[in-house]
C-alpha cells in the first residue's frame, strides 16, 4: 500500500487502483474542469492543472513507484516533480488531438453540441528556459537574473493584427464560429477552422509591425532564487511568465529546467559526491591523515593502515544538501588510488630491500617485529621518512 495518497485523492481513486481506473478517473475530472468548459473560472483552471499533474505522475509506472514510497519530494530530488508537459498536452494526448483539432471540442462539439466560442478567454502557452549552473552554485543556492523573450501585445495594432483603418472580418469558411464539422460515419466531429485557425475571423490587411500576429517578441528579465540542492532535471515554475493568453485569458507559465555543469573534481549522484584521491603507498601501508577538497571545503580524511588500491572511504554529511530537506546532507565518497613510485633513490631502494627481507623472518621472531613496530625510530618510521623525502 502506498505511503502517500494526496495525488490519488486528487483523482478520486484509491492507491491500489489499476491503470484503467486512473485513466477513467482522469477523463471524467479533466472534462469536468477543463478551462474551455469553464471560461474565466480560475478555480476550475487550477483544479484542471492539479488533476493533470496527478495523472502525469501516477500514469508513469516509474514515477508512481517513487511517489508511493517517497512522495513528491522524492520525485523532486530525482528531477521528476512539476510538469514535464503542458497540462493541456496531457489532455490532448489522452483524448486524441490529431489533425490540428481541439480534442475537447471534438468530444463535445459533435451531434448538435454547442460549438466553442472563438472569442472566449484562452490560456497562453507555457515557456521553457534551460538554466545551466555550476555544482558549487547548486550546493550553496544562488540568485540569478535570467533574460528571455516572449510574445507581447503589438502596440501598433493593439493586438488585432490589422493595419490601421481596417478591422477583422468574420471567416467566410466557418461563418465566424471558429470551427468546422468533419463527417466520420454517423458522427460529425468538430475541429478548428483551417482558414482562421479557430479565431472565427480573418485579417483583410495585416499590421506591418506584427505581420498580423497581434503580438511581437519582447525582451523579459526576472530575478530567480535557485535553492540549494537542485540537480540536473529539477523543474521550477514561475507563474504567469509564459505567453500571453487570448481574448483576456491568463498567461501561461515559465518552467526553469536546471542543468548542472560537469565538474572537474567531483561526480554527483543525487545528494552524494564521488571523488578519486591518489595517495603514496607508504601512506596506504602505514595509515595517517590528509586534507582533501569537498564541496563543503577542505576536510581531514583518515587513511587506515593497510589501505588497498580502489578502497572507498566515506565522509557522511559532507556531500550536497538534500533538496527541499533543510539540514539534511549527502555523503562524500573517496575512491583511493595507491601510487607506486616509478623511480627510487638508492636510499629508498635499500629501505625497500630491508622491508622485503622481513618477509623471510619466521613467526618465532614475531617478538622482534613487535619491538621494531613499537620503536619510533624503527624500520617503519625510517621507511616513511625515506619515501616522503
Amino acid at each position: 500500500m502506498a505511503r502517500f495518497t494526496a495525488l490519488y485523492e486528487t483523482l478520486e481513486v484509491t492507491a491500489d487502483c489499476d491503470e484503467a481506473a486512473l485513466k477513467k478517473a482522469y477523463r471524467r475530472l479533466a472534462v469536468k474542469f477543463h478551462p474551455d468548459k469553464n471560461p474565466g473560472d480560475k478555480t476550475a483552471e487550477e483544479k484542471f492543472k492539479q488533476i493533470s499533474h496527478a495523472y502525469e505522475i501516477l500514469s508513469n509506472p516509474d514515477k508512481r513507484k517513487i511517489y508511493d514510497e517517497y512522495g513528491e519530494e522524492g520525485l523532486n530530488n530525482r528531477g521528476g516533480g512539476g510538469f514535464s508537459s503542458n497540462p493541456f498536452d496531457i489532455f490532448n494526448d489522452l483524448f486524441g488531438g490529431g489533425g490540428g483539432g481541439n480534442p475537447f471540442e471534438s468530444f463535445f462539439g459533435g451531434g448538435g453540441g454547442r460549438p466553442r466560442n472563438p472569442n472566449a478567454p484562452m490560456r497562453g502557452a507555457d515557456l521553457r528556459y534551460n538554466l545551466e549552473i555550476t555544482l558549487q552554485e547548486a550546493f550553496s543556492g544562488i540568485n540569478r537574473k535570467i533574460e528571455f523573450k516572449r510574445a507581447g501585445l503589438c502596440q501598433e495594432c493593439h493586438g488585432s493584427g490589422c493595419a490601421r483603418g481596417t478591422h477583422p472580418e468574420p471567416c467566410k469558411r466557418c461563418g465566424g464560429r471558429g470551427q468546422v464539422g468533419i463527417s466520420q460515419g454517423f458522427f460529425t466531429m468538430m475541429q478548428d477552422c483551417p482558414s482562421c485557425r479557430g479565431k472565427g475571423s480573418t485579417i483583410p490587411k495585416k499590421c506591418p509591425k506584427c505581420n498580423g500576429a497581434g503580438t511581437i517578441s519582447i525582451p523579459r528579465s526576472i530575478e530567480l532564487r535557485i535553492p540549494a540542492g537542485v540537480d540536473t532535471g529539477t523543474r521550477m515554475r514561475v507563474s504567469n511568465e509564459g505567453e500571453p493568453g487570448r481574448n483576456g485569458g491568463p498567461n501561461g507559465d515559465l518552467y526553469i529546467i536546471i542543468q548542472i555543469k560537469e565538474d572537474a573534481n567531483f561526480e554527483r549522484e543525487d545528494s552524494d559526491i564521488y571523488a578519486t584521491l591518489h595517495i603514496p603507498f607508504h601512506l596506504a601501508a602505514l595509515g595517517g591523515t590528509i586534507m582533501i577538497p569537498t564541496v563543503q571545503g577542505q576536510t581531514e580524511l583518515t587513511i587506515p593502515a593497510g589501505t588497498q588500491n580502489d578502497d572507498m572511504l566515506t565522509l557522511r554529511g559532507k556531500g550536497m544538501p538534500v533538496f527541499n530537506h533543510p539540514g539534511s546532507w549527502g555523503s562524500h565518497h573517496v575512491k583511493l588510488i595507491v601510487d607506486v613510485p616509478k623511480k627510487l633513490s638508492e636510499e629508498q631502494k635499500e629501505a625497500l630491500k630491508a622491508y622485503a627481507a622481513l618477509f623471510d623472518v619466521k613467526n618465532s621472531n614475531q617478538a622482534n617485529a613487535d619491538k621494531e613496530n613499537a620503536d619510533p625510530n624503527g624500520f617503519f618510521q625510517k621507511a616513511k621518512d625515506f619515501f616522503t623525502k
